[in-house]
């Protein structure tokens, strides 16, 4: 039910109005709270699926903070220590949808936490009872971005011509107004939702536009449908692996870096390793998945992980992802350095070509990966240590996702499709 970040489907047919009422009715069972604050991104079945959560969370007050970005969510979650549940499917089409919820304090939940709502989700009527009582909580935005801009120093970013793609999603009008607000000059594309064009060729997840509209001495920035991850351009793509080696080794070089060390997932560049090898930075691996970085941080002590999707933690400065903060830290990186982000981000790590292939799966994607292993094994035997293979299933899509890393990009390329080529035979 629960997949790498929370639950995702077809708005209407998998997610509808009385599964989320189930899901509300599910999380004031497990947390037994009184009160919970609830977000979404501009989708244009958003505003369904909230009634229906309202409905399961009958009896509890609800702060109601409208479009909003998933971390901004989780901010208050965090700061009154209550839950937090977002209607949201991130970087998918329109036409899905899904729930995030945050335990109280403002994190995933845990294992046993999904479990707890997993269980109580079935058990919960339709129509546990009349709405809850909602405040229209949309005016305490303000502070969640006072706290963002209160990471860097009052104009910090004066002089900066940016470049924001707010994937007509949910950092549309808050992104702009944040780093113009530090100082940029900030210019805008994709930040006019209108409930069906959200991640529509445009976002985190499509930065080929941001490529384009991004011209000289200016940075790109673009965000994904809730907020939660930004990838940057600067004469190049700056992509999360990028952005935590840089953001990485600056704090290493300043003694921030606690324990010397990042967390990143089995999907980082092999790039990435290597240089954070030779600045003398540990890494550590964990599944593909925000809830596994953020959950390693805090086993370790350590401060600074991510995806290479973007979806960047802080875990001094937030308790998940957010595309915004990773924003404003990384051009502080830039402005303290008084170098072109571009430059910097270049020498923070030399990419290895990795090429990445979906595949499209119906039934039973674990069979199929069963049936490939053998062309997988001797895909890597093949490659040895100059390259990497990993096929997995999407913890958010119907897709088995094949990636091949290699010193070569027509050797990944060739790779990469064999297997692609091989998952499509197996699951027909």
């Amino acid at each position: 039910m629960f997949g790498t970040d929370g639950i995702r489907g077809r708005a209407y047919r998998d997610v509808t109005p009385e599964m989320a009422a189930r899901i509300g009715a599910a999380v004031v069972a497990t947390f037994g709270c009184e009160r919970v604050v609830v977000g979404h991104d501009p989708r244009a079945s958003a505003g369904d699926l909230v009634q229906g959560l309202l409905r399961g969370l009958s009896g509890t007050r609800v702060d109601l903070l409208g479009m909003a970005p998933t971390p901004a969510v989780a901010f208050f979650s965090a700061r009154d220590g209550v839950p937090g549940i977002v209607v949201s499917a991130s970087h998918n089409p329109y036409r899905d949808n899904g729930v995030k919820i945050f335990g109280p304090g403002g994190r995933k939940l845990s294992d046993g936490e999904q479990e707890a709502v997993a269980a109580g989700l079935q058990s919960a009527a339709e129509t546990p009872g009349s709405p809850a009582a909602a405040a229209d909580a949309g005016g305490r935005l303000q502070t969640y971005l006072d706290a963002v801009a209160s990471t860097v120093e009052p104009g910090a970013f004066t002089g900066l011509r940016l470049v924001v793609d707010g994937a007509n999603g949910a950092t549309s009008e808050l992104a702009p107004a944040l780093l113009g607000r530090l100082g940029a000059a900030v210019r805008t594309v994709a930040c006019e939702p209108n409930g069906r064009n959200i991640n529509d060729g445009c976002g985190a997840a499509s930065p080929s536009l941001i490529s384009a509209e991004t011209g000289p001495g200016e940075i790109g920035l673009a965000f994904d449908g809730d907020g939660d991850r930004v990838v940057a351009y600067d004469r190049g793509l700056i992509d999360g692996d990028r952005i935590i080696a840089l953001c990485g080794t600056d704090r290493h070089e300043r003694a921030r870096l606690a324990g010397s060390t990042v967390v990143v997932t089995v999907m980082s560049n092999l790039g990435l390793h290597r240089a954070m090898a030779e600045a003398g930075i540990e890494v550590v691996t964990v599944p593909v998945g925000d809830r596994h970085v953020l959950s390693a941080l805090e086993a370790g002590g350590w401060e600074l992980g991510g995806e290479q999707s973007g979806h960047v933690v802080f875990r001094d400065l937030a308790t998940t992802g957010d595309g915004l903060l990773t924003a404003v830290q990384l051009l502080d990186v830039a402005v303290r350095r008084g170098a072109r982000l571009g430059d910097l981000a270049a020498e923070a790590m030399t990419r290895h070509p990795q090429v990445l292939r979906n595949v499209s799966v119906g039934g039973d994607a674990a069979g199929v990966l069963t049936a490939v292993e053998p062309a997988v094994e001797r895909a890597r035997e093949a490659l040895g240590e100059t390259g990497r293979v990993l096929v997995r299933c999407s913890g958010t899509e119907p897709l088995i996702r094949v990636m091949v890393e290699a010193t070569d990009e027509a050797e990944a390329t060739a790779v990469a499709e064999g297997l692609a080529a091989e998952v499509e035979r197996s699951s027909a």
